[in-house]
C-alpha cells in the first residue's frame, strides 16, 4: 500500500537526516512512489522549513535532534504555543527562550501590533520573518545547532541591556524538589537570566516533563508567575504549583 503523505514526510526526513545526498529518484524508489510525487513532497517540506532543495535532491535545514523534537507531539506543542501567544498584548516587549515549542509562538501573533521579541531562538525566525508587526532582537553568542539557539557568556551579557514585560521560557524537566530544570548548567544560567529581565515569567512545558528532573536547577516553582501546559498535567504537580502561587494555563488540543 502506498504510504500516506504524512508518513512519507516523516520517512523522507529520516532518510535525509541519515544521508543528505540521496537523490529524488532514489527517494521515489525507496518509497515506491513517482518522482513527481516526491518532488511535491519535497516542495511541501521546504515550505514548512524542514529542508533546503538542492540540485537533484534535498538536505535537512536543522540538526537531527531538532528535527526529532519538531516531529514529536507536534499537535500538543502547537496548542501550547497558541495559548502562550494569547498572553502577549499589542505593544509589548517579550523574551522568548530557545526551544521547538517556544519557536512556534510568533506563528500565532498574526493580527497583533508592535510586538518586540528578544530571543536567542534562531528557529523562531522561521515563523517571525513573515509578520511585519514583529520586531525581533537576536541576542549575541555562540550558535548551537543542536538547540537552534545562541548560548554562552555573550548571550547573558546581551540580556543585561534589556528589561521586558514578559518572559516565555522553555525547560527540560520539573520536580517538586528541584522546581524547573535544564539538562545543562549553561542552559539553566541563560534561562534564569531571561527570567530576571522580565516583570512576569511564564514557563512553557508540556505535561510529559513533570517528574523528570534535569541536572541543573533553573527556578523554583515560586519563581515563576505562570505555567502554560496541556490538560494532562499530573494532579499532584498542579496542587504544588498552585500552592506556590503559579497561575496554570491549560492549552486545548
Amino acid at each position: 500500500m502506498t504510504p500516506s503523505f504524512s508518513d512519507r514526510k516523516k520517512t523522507i526526513l529520516e532518510i535525509l537526516t541519515e544521508d543528505g545526498g540521496v537523490s529524488v529518484s532514489a527517494l521515489a524508489q525507496m518509497l515506491d512512489v513517482s518522482v513527481v510525487t516526491i518532488r511535491a513532497d519535497l516542495s511541501a517540506l521546504e515550505e514548512e522549513g524542514f529542508i533546503i532543495r538542492t540540485h537533484g535532491g534535498a538536505m535537512p535545514t536543522f540538526h537531527p535532534q531538532i528535527l526529532e523534537r519538531m516531529r514529536t507531539d507536534k499537535e500538543r506543542k502547537t496548542s501550547i504555543a497558541r495559548a502562550a501567544a494569547q498572553l502577549i498584548q499589542d505593544g509589548e516587549t517579550v523574551i522568548i527562550s530557545a526551544g521547538t515549542t517556544t519557536a512556534l509562538i510568533p506563528k500565532y501573533l498574526l493580527g497583533r501590533r508592535n510586538i518586540h521579541i528578544v530571543t536567542n531562538n534562531t528557529l523562531l525566525l522561521t515563523y517571525a520573518r513573515t509578520n511585519p508587526q514583529l520586531r525581533v532582537t537576536l541576542v549575541g553568542g555562540e550558535f548551537r545547532p543542536s538547540e537552534e539557539g545562541l548560548v554562552g557568556p555573550l548571550t547573558i551579557q546581551s540580556l543585561d541591556q534589556v528589561f521586558v514585560s514578559k518572559a516565555f521560557i522553555g525547560v527540560d524537566g520539573a520536580s517538586v524538589k528541584q522546581g524547573f530544570t535544564a539538562h545543562l548548567v549553561e542552559s539553566a544560567d541563560l534561562v534564569r537570566k531571561m527570567a530576571e529581565q522580565a516583570q512576569q515569567v511564564f514557563v512553557i512545558c508540556d505535561s510529559s516533563k513533570f517528574g523528570k528532573s534535569g541536572f541543573a536547577r533553573i527556578l523554583p516553582f515560586s519563581g515563576v508567575d505562570g505555567l502554560i501546559t496541556d490538560a494532562a498535567l499530573p494532579p499532584d504537580f498542579e496542587t504544588n504549583l498552585r500552592d506556590a502561587g503559579v497561575t496554570i494555563y491549560k492549552a486545548e488540543l
